[in-house]
């Protein structure tokens, strides 16, 4: 018997498997992060373990947070009849839209134990005075 699909239908399905395979790359690679918030600031928590501070890139810009940094790790070890060394290196983005109340001047940002901690305040609400509006005459 003869397959009589067309090859414009085998494509698709023998790439379905690989269909999200960038989004789910980039998942693996992008540091984990853990945002959190309370009635003074915003705070977000990224793991960056083995990466160098020098190596990290924080901005804002159009209230949008943007981590970005490159892990370099390398291991070498020797012994009497043997030699490992192992290398590793990527880049990651992570970015995070902040809500309209965050103070965008005031962020800061600490880096210890390999956590990355950045921290948005919030901005006061505008004290709200009443006004009296003129009425005029028609």
């Amino acid at each position: 018997m003869v397959d009589k699909t067309p090859v414009s239908g085998l494509w698709p399905q023998m790439f379905e498997p690989f269909r999200n395979m960038g989004a789910r790359l980039a998942d693996w690679i992008a540091p984990a992060s853990e945002a959190s918030s309370d009635d003074r600031a915003y705070r977000i928590a990224l793991e960056l373990p083995g990466v160098a501070e020098e190596d990290i890139h924080l901005s804002i810009d159009g209230g949008v947070v943007t981590v970005k940094g490159e892990k370099k790790t390398e291991r070498e070890e020797t012994g009497d009849t043997w030699y490992f060394s192992e290398r590793q290196f990527g880049s990651f983005s992570r970015s995070f839209r902040l809500p309209p109340d965050a103070d965008e001047a005031a962020v800061s940002a600490d880096l210890k134990d390999g956590v990355l901690t950045v921290t948005v305040p919030r901005r006061k609400p505008a004290a709200e005075t009443p006004r009296r509006v003129p009425i005029g005459r028609g």
